[in-house]
């Protein structure tokens, strides 16, 4: 059922979690595994998944995909998280509206990968389904705390950056080691993240969810059509993909993961740590809505422009030389 709904896998853990920090928030504060596991251990089962991602990632890849994923990595972390820093250093942390840098940061620093391979198996070819190394490599709490520290707004020393990644390189390291690791560490995610999401929703209060997830729905509404225009705009006039451009539009999404990141930014600045349950529930509503929204404005695009390929069509690409230009259908 969970499934069902985008994001559900860790949308509803989150929503249970808080309900039981509403209404219960000394139920869980009853000693040894049931406390371990259920609110104190958001941070070490993240540390499992972005392991996990890292061992995903291998350097046996061929240049076209090595290129797409560059330029996704460009046009929808690199740009969008920089127009996000601009903001911040003009109007503070506290952003506008009601939506703190924090939580406009984490929304558009990162990508669903799942949702991106579930759309570009369909419609895309390797080139397309190899860049969900960006989405491998955006995923986790690293870019947002790169452009928060790097920027000054926020007091992040080098070790807590160094911290944040070493789990994903070590999981590169093993994971090129050995690929039958790889394979083992595969369902990673499936397992860990109900159970650090409702560690983290025992933090949040229902009634900062309800407002925040209402801003989150807005924040949502903008950051699919914006960050997706970005990598359309890469795809064609970088990658110049022709009427198959649309595919960018795909990766105008907000990671699951993504929600677990300000309470992993505040943890490493508490100046932050009064942003974290509205950014949280504000992530999360917006991991709803772009999951929705940006594979809707994939597929209008690529019908408009004519991108729209049979199962046929796409596997005759994929038989050809990835270096090869795309050919005319």
């Amino acid at each position: 059922m969970m499934n069902k709904i985008p994001g559900g896998l860790m949308l509803i853990p989150l929503v249970l979690g808080s309900i039981i920090g509403t209404f219960a928030p000394d139920a869980l504060k009853i000693g040894s595994f049931t406390t371990a596991l259920f609110q104190g251990s958001a941070l070490p089962l993240i540390g499992l998944l972005i392991f996990a991602t890292g061992m995903q990632v291998t350097l046996r890849t061929s240049g076209p995909v090595l290129a797409t994923t560059g330029v996704v990595l460009l046009t929808k972390s690199i740009i969008p998280a920089t127009l996000v820093i601009v903001l911040g250093m003009v109007v503070g942390i506290d952003g506008i509206l009601g939506v703190s840098i924090l939580a406009m940061l984490v929304a558009v620093d990162n990508s669903n990968g799942g949702l991106w391979l579930a759309f570009t198996g369909r419609y895309g070819d390797k080139r397309d389904r190899g860049a969900y190394i960006a989405s491998a490599l955006n995923d986790g709490p690293f870019f947002s705390m790169l452009f928060l520290g790097a920027s000054g707004l926020a007091a992040i020393p080098g070790w807590a950056l160094l911290a944040a990644v070493i789990p994903f390189i070590l999981g590169m390291i093993v994971g090129n080691l050995d690929h039958k690791w790889t394979e083992i560490m595969k369902p990673t995610p499936s397992i860990v993240i109900p159970f650090f999401a409702f560690a983290l929703g025992t933090g949040i209060n229902l009634q900062t969810v309800v407002t925040g997830g209402l801003s989150g729905l807005v924040l949502g509404a903008i950051v699919a059509p914006i960050t997706g225009f970005f990598v359309y705009l890469g795809y064609k006039y970088l990658l110049r993909r022709g009427r198959r451009a649309g595919i960018g539009f795909a990766a105008g999404t907000t990671a699951g993961n993504a929600i677990a990141t300000p309470a992993i930014v505040a943890a490493a600045d508490p100046t932050f740590q009064p942003f974290v349950g509205t950014a949280t529930a504000q992530v999360a509503a917006c991991v709803l809505v772009t999951a929705v929204v940006a594979p809707m404005l994939a597929a209008w695009m690529l019908k408009r422009e004519g991108g729209l390929l049979t199962e046929e069509e796409i596997a005759r690409l994929d038989e050809m030389e990835l270096g090869v230009s795309e050919p005319k259908l």
